[in-house]
This record gives structure tokens, C-alpha cells and sequence, in this order.
């Protein structure tokens, strides 16, 4: 890139320029990206609710740091990036508003750093637009104060994607190093899919072949990739075993196409598994199937403007990040293209800014007045979907806890051992154990939970109209909120007076 394009790019001053006492705001690049990582942090605290309880997955990593709660069962796919994440005020607090504050700070912090990255690529004004585009998806403010591996893995790719297309820069080859290893501790196969362009550009195309961004790059998936292969020899039987464990638990690795079901989870749900029932309505899944369409624009933009490697590289990283999560595995979460969200959201801001400086007075005000319409139209729909989701899980989130407190009622306290239905969560919430017989985490049998009952509170859980398992069928029967424990004979503290019989 020459001096002249980097100048215009980054709204620098050129020599004929006059001089002023004050800097423009285009001489200040970080001042929008601040602004919208310091709004991002806002909004969270303000509509996802710091006291929203934690979810399944958010109990099982929490648990791996707290002296709170007995530690979860740590499947083959996770890593140990997010309790190392959460770790600073889990092994001190159980408070959950402390964790979300925290949280949604740190996710700012990480947001900002991610567009600082592509500092002098592109010019502010689009990288305030990327972050706001980004910012504001229902997805990326519900997420981001969560005790989850996916937002981190999406500005870890934004911020390693900005630093390879700067090689010249000092910091460059350390930045993205960094990032990869960021990627790589969260989700280590996830940092692999988003980074695998890089891969083959560094490999394979001659122009990019620059020893410093590759060593940097695979230094740094193999630094955050370090603890989880290690942990697979010592504690999954291997390395090869564990990923087969994680594509087993997963539904099986293979071609399994989820477009539609990712289309399906855009109305809220946080896990689409099995992923029936209808579509959205048009209006909340338009800006979703309209990615397409701007990514196209955007490259097209770019190689007019004789920059296509500033667009296609973050776009063919996105289209690499989704694949599996589109065409590999048969479910679908939201969460899941964060990364690739991450990374449309330069090129989709670029076209846009591009649009709205479109020559013409008459074309500029007409396709300014239109592309304001729809982002209202769009933000509209993100923050309603935003506050249906909150409000499912937060309602989800205090059942658990109404569940948990009648447990205790029924002298099911710590030590304690829970199983069965959404035995996870409720065992955090309750401060027991938790356990399976069978499915996906099975880490037990039906013999090792009558030895525990020799010794703690053991209780199997069945939901409204289900059945007990085999060996808790000889179990005592009690109402425990909207679900029926199963007691297992044994020590138990004996149940608290309610004034209510025991159903």
C-alpha cells in the first residue's frame, strides 16, 4: 500500500492541508471504536440484565474455578479458556452480577482492541461501523457477558485477520500470534477453521510467503491449543480419541447441512437441537439471509477501489469460520457464527460507507435516507429479539433456582449428587454434584451413584409426564418444583416444614 493510499485511508492530513489548533475527528481513529466498545459495554449491563442467571454451559465452566460448587463433568470438545477467563473474581465470588459487570467489561475492552487492529486499513469511520454493526446484533450483546468461548473467539479473529493484512507494522506479527493463541485457548478447532485462510495464504501464495506472520500465527494456535492437547493425553486417551469423543458428542462430524436450522434459531433460541418447527417471520431473518448479498457487494467495492485483499482476505475467514457450523454439524446455535459475524462486519460496513459517499447530491441523500431506514429497521429487530430472549432465559434461569431451593426442602443438600434431567445446571444451582448414566457426558453407572447414596443425597430428576430410569424406580417419589425427584435411600437431611405434603 503507498504512502498516498495509507494517507487517504486513514483521513491523514496532507501537506496542503490547513492547520488548525484542534485535531479532526478523522485524525483521531480510535475515538469511534471507543465509543462504540464504551456503548457496547452499556448496553449489555442494561439489556441482558447483570443478574441473569448463568445456563448450562456457563455452570459447567464456572464450576472448573469456583469453590462454590462441586466441579462439572468437562466433555472432550471444551477448553479451559473460559474458566481461566472467569477465573479472576469465580474463585473469590459466587456473585453473578460481579461476573456479567465483569464480563461485559472485558468484552468492550476486547472489541476495541479487535477494530484497533485494523488501525490505518481501512478509515475510522468504518471501523466505527463495523463495531456498531457488530455491536448491536441481539447474538453478539446477549453473549457477550456470558461465561462462553464464542464471542472471544470471534474478536480474536477479527483482531487476527486486521493484523495479518499489516504485516509492516511492528506489533503486526506479535498481534497476530496473540490472537490466534486467544482463538485457540477458547476453542482450538474453531481457531483452526477461522484462521485456516491464513494458513493457505502464508503456505501457499507467493506474495504472502513472509516467515514472521506464519511462525507468528502457528506459534500462536499452538501455544493456546498446548493445554488442550496435552489434557486429552492425560485425562480422553489421546489426542485422536478426544476429537472423536468431541465430533460424537457433537452428533458426528459429516455433511450435515444447518443452514436452515441457524435460520431457525435467529427467533432467540440459544440451541436449536433438535432443530424443528417453523421459520422466522421474514422481517427478523432478512439482514441474515442478505449477508450474502452485501459480502458480494463489499468484494466487488474493494476491487474496484484496487484493495480486494483488504475484503476478500476477512470474508473468505468468515466463510471459513461458519463452514462447519453450516454444512458439518446437525444443530444449531446462534453463538456459533459469532466469528464469522466478527469478521463480515468490516467488509458490510465498508460497503455501506461506501454507498453513502456515493458521488451525486441527489443518489448520496436518496441512498443515505434508504440505508438509514433499513439499519432502523434492522436495529429494531435485534433489541426485540434481544428482549424475548432475555426474558425466556431469564424465567428459565429462576425455575432452576425454584427447583434447586425445593430440593433442599426435601433435605437434598450439599454433599449432594443430582442426575437425570437438566441435572447440570440444577446440581450447580443446588450445590450438588452432578452425573450421567448415559447420553453425552455419561461419567457414571447406575451402581457408582447406590455406592454414593451410602454417603450423600443422591436424587434422580424426571420432567412433567417422564419416567424414572431403571434403578430409581424403587427410589421415594417427591414434587421438586415443576420436575419429580427421585430420592435414593440413604443419608439425608431431613426435609424442611413447608405446611405441604410431599407429592
Amino acid at each position: 500500500m503507498s504512502d498516498s493510499q495509507q494517507a487517504t485511508l486513514t483521513g491523514a492530513r496532507g501537506p496542503g492541508s490547513p492547520r488548525t489548533g484542534r485535531l479532526p475527528w478523522r485524525s483521531r481513529p480510535d475515538t469511534g471504536p471507543l465509543a462504540v466498545a464504551c456503548a457496547f459495554i452499556l448496553a449489555q449491563l442494561l439489556l441482558v440484565r447483570p443478574g441473569l442467571g448463568l445456563g448450562w454451559d456457563e455452570t459447567v465452566y464456572v464450576s472448573q474455578v469456583s469453590p462454590h460448587a462441586p466441579t462439572a463433568f468437562f466433555s472432550a470438545p471444551r477448553a479451559r479458556g473460559v474458566p481461566l477467563l472467569v477465573a479472576p473474581v469465580a474463585v473469590w465470588s459466587s456473585s453473578v452480577v460481579l461476573l456479567r459487570i465483569y464480563l461485559a467489561v472485558l468484552s468492550g475492552l476486547g472489541l476495541f482492541l479487535a477494530l484497533r487492529a485494523w488501525r490505518g486499513l481501512f478509515p475510522a469511520r468504518v471501523l466505527t461501523a463495523a463495531g456498531a454493526l457488530f455491536a448491536t446484533l441481539w447474538v453478539t450483546l446477549f453473549y457477550g457477558p456470558q461465561a462462553m468461548p464464542n464471542y472471544w473467539v470471534a474478536v480474536g479473529a477479527l483482531a487476527a485477520a486486521g493484523c495479518f493484512l499489516r504485516p509492516r507494522a511492528r506489533p503486526a506479527p506479535w498481534g497476530l500470534g496473540l490472537s490466534a493463541a486467544l482463538m485457540a485457548w477458547m476453542r482450538p478447532t474453531d481457531a483452526v477453521w477461522a484462521t485456516l485462510p491464513l494458513l493457505v495464504l502464508l503456505v501457499g501464495v507467493r506474495r504472502w510467503r513472509r516467515p514472521a506472520p506464519l511462525l507468528a500465527l502457528v506459534g500462536g494456535l499452538a501455544l493456546g491449543a498446548a493445554e488442550w492437547v496435552i489434557e486429552a493425553y492425560l485425562s480422553y486417551g489421546g489426542l485422536a480419541r478426544r476429537l472423536s469423543d468431541a465430533s460424537r458428542i457433537q452428533g458426528g462430524l459429516g455433511w450435515n447441512p444447518a443452514v436452515v436450522d441457524q435460520a431457525r434459531a435467529l427467533s432467540g433460541r440459544t440451541l436449536c437441537r433438535p432443530c424443528t418447527g417453523d421459520l422466522p417471520a421474514p422481517g427478523i431473518a432478512l439482514w441474515w439471509w442478505a449477508l450474502p448479498l452485501l459480502a458480494a457487494g463489499a468484494a466487488v467495492v474493494a476491487v474496484r477501489a484496487r484493495r480486494p485483499a483488504l475484503t476478500l482476505v476477512p470474508l473468505a475467514c468468515a466463510a471459513s469460520a461458519a463452514f462447519p457450523y453450516l454444512f458439518l454439524i446437525g444443530y444449531a446455535a446462534p453463538r456459533f457464527l459469532l466469528p464469522a459475524y466478527a469478521l463480515l462486519a468490516v467488509p458490510v460496513a465498508d460497503l455501506l460507507v461506501h454507498a453513502v459517499r456515493a458521488p451525486g447530491r441527489v443518489r448520496r441523500r436518496l441512498t443515505t435516507v434508504l440505508v438509514t431506514l433499513a439499519l432502523a429497521a434492522h436495529l429494531t429487530v435485534q433489541f426485540v429479539v434481544l428482549e424475548h430472549t432475555v426474558r425466556r432465559t431469564t424465567a428459565a434461569h429462576r425455575e432452576w433456582a425454584r427447583t434447586a431451593a425445593a430440593l433442599h426442602r426435601l433435605g437434598v443438600r450439599p454433599p449432594c449428587l443430582l442426575t437425570g434431567y437438566q441435572y447440570v445446571p440444577l446440581a450447580y444451582y443446588a450445590g450438588c454434584a452432578s452425573a450421567a448414566t448415559g447420553g453425552h457426558d455419561a461419567n457414571t453407572t447406575a451402581a457408582a451413584l447406590a455406592r454414593a447414596a451410602r454417603s450423600r443425597s443422591v436424587a434422580t430428576l424426571v420432567p412433567p409426564g417422564g419416567t424414572p430410569p431403571p434403578y430409581a424406580r424403587s427410589w421415594t417419589p417427591a414434587r421438586a418444583g415443576i420436575l419429580l425427584a427421585y430420592l435414593a435411600p440413604g443419608p439425608r437431611a431431613g426435609p424442611q416444614r413447608t405446611g405441604k405434603p410431599k407429592e
